[in-house]
């Protein structure tokens, strides 16, 4: 493509000069079309919220096992759930023990018998 410029095919002054009514209604315009988007994207936001809220709501809670064992004649110190663990610190004699065990089927992963120093 050509330059217009350089090809000496300038429009006139007259033709690019906009009215001062007409740049009114051009401003007019962009803003009407600015409040509309605006109006727009809040909505698609909204819409893009209640579904995220909706998923989350309905999703299923995730399964605990019914219980866990610890050797009998123990002390339940106490217990939690973390990462998908069952942590359940324990007294057995004179020891006091961490086992772990997995949160979906109550088998234990992991025991450790915890000293102080």
């Amino acid at each position: 493509m050509s330059d217009p410029e350089k090809s000496g095919n300038k429009p006139a002054p007259a033709e690019t000069e906009v009215s001062p009514e007409a740049a009114a209604a051009i401003g007019k315009a962009r803003r009407s079309a600015g409040v509309a988007m605006g109006i727009m994207l809040l909505g698609f936001m909204a819409i893009g919220v209640a579904v995220v809220y909706r998923l989350m709501r309905d999703a299923p809670p995730p399964t605990i096992a019914a219980s866990v064992s610890v050797p009998q004649g123990s002390e339940v110190l106490s217990s939690l759930t973390v990462d998908g663990t069952i942590q359940v610190t324990y007294r057995a004699g004179g020891a006091v023990m961490l086992a772990v065990f997995d949160s979906k089927t109550g088998e234990l992963r992991q025991s450790t018998e915890i000293a102080a120093r």
